[in-house]
């Protein structure tokens, strides 16, 4: 796991998103954006399932996103489904920024809105989101679940699968996949490596992306596909 999340890293979210298509998968969520400066992510991925607060006096006893720290390891990325928030409350704020930094974790990314960005750009910690949102969490939304497949955007994200998240947006791999979408991904990067460096001595832009550029996702994704296969064999 650690290898492919370093493979991975030497990518951006547009190219594994191509490897992604090439090899007929899902995978990209747009929308989600850094909600400062910060660098991309690239990680494993630990859920976490938030859900409306039940009615009534009585709080909830567990601080969300508590769990999840709890059993986060170093390179993990935390993603947060806060649909239930509606974009109103937060699902992710400073004092969370501050203890997963001590715990290592690699960044969050959360499917709705956060706060606290001033003090989660303080300690440094990569966060990507729909939106920011000075309203707390307190009486309006709780942890429902940590390390359960969850629903982000249309994709069913798991615990284990792999994240990258940069100023394009957000990509999910599945943990099943990762080899075969990196083989594909190297391809692709490859051939867009080539085109680029064409360009560069003066060949025509038509000359140079007419038919290749089209057929690129293709080639790559059978070469993805046949990698596969081989590892398979070999296992």
């Amino acid at each position: 796991m650690t290898d492919h999340i370093q493979h991975l890293a030497r990518f951006d979210t547009p190219t594994v998103s191509d490897a992604l298509d090439a090899l007929g998968l899902p995978g990209a969520v747009t929308g989600i954006t850094p909600m400062w400066d910060c660098q991309r992510i690239v990680g494993r991925v630990q859920t976490l399932q938030l859900g409306p607060a039940p009615e009534g006096p009585v709080a909830s006893k567990r601080h969300l996103g508590a769990s999840s720290l709890a059993n986060s390891r170093p390179r993990d990325v935390i993603v947060v489904d806060n649909r239930a928030g509606q974009g109103v409350s937060a699902g992710w704020g400073g004092l969370l920024a501050l203890a997963a930094t001590l715990k290592q974790v690699a960044g969050v990314v959360v499917y709705g809105a956060c706060r606290d960005i001033d003090d989660v750009a303080a300690v440094g910690l990569p966060l990507f989101a729909h939106g920011a949102t000075p309203v707390t969490a307190r009486s309006r939304t709780v942890e429902v679940s940590t390390n359960t497949p969850l629903v982000f955007g249309e994709l069913t994200v798991s615990a284990g699968d792999l994240v990258i998240a940069d100023r394009s947006g957000v990509v999910f791999v599945p943990q099943a996949r990762a080899a075969d979408v990196i083989t594909t991904a190297r391809a692709i990067f490859a051939k867009e490596e080539e085109m680029a460096t064409q360009l560069r001595r003066g060949a025509d832009v038509t000359d140079v992306l007419t038919g290749a550029y089209e057929t690129m996702l293709t080639a790559a994704g059978k070469s993805g596909r046949g990698a596969g296969r081989s590892r398979t064999a070999r296992s």
